[in-house]
């Protein structure tokens, strides 16, 4: 075998122990929204998983926020914008609005 055929054989053989080493954690990531209005949080959505977006849309005329309390984001949120976030780690997140804390929400994360 040539030398040129070898280093592409080598080669093609890294490229396909690169590809097969990329960790692959299924499904595309969803987003998924919440509305905000009239100084409060939307629904919060079932089936959220490790890796998911979750944007908000802030339909009031005040300022709001979308903070965790265990400090894993904080989405500013002013009047009339989208905000969004990616979800780091399974389990439950409670969130707040930091101006209005009479505003709670709670996400429930899978792995």
């Amino acid at each position: 075998m040539p030398i040129r055929s070898k280093i592409r054989t080598g080669g093609a053989l890294a490229f396909c122990f690169v590809s097969l080493a990329s960790p692959s954690f299924g499904a595309d990531p969803r987003v998924h929204r919440i509305g905000v209005d009239k100084l409060a949080f939307g629904t919060a959505p079932g089936g959220l998983h490790v890796n998911d977006i979750v944007e908000w849309t802030n339909s009031d005329i005040l300022r709001h926020t979308a903070t965790a309390t265990d400090g894993s984001f904080d989405v500013d949120l002013p009047a009339g914008a989208t905000g969004r976030t990616i979800l780091k780690r399974a389990g439950g997140v409670t969130y707040v609005c930091r101006f209005h804390p009479g505003m709670k929400g709670r996400l429930e994360v899978a792995p």
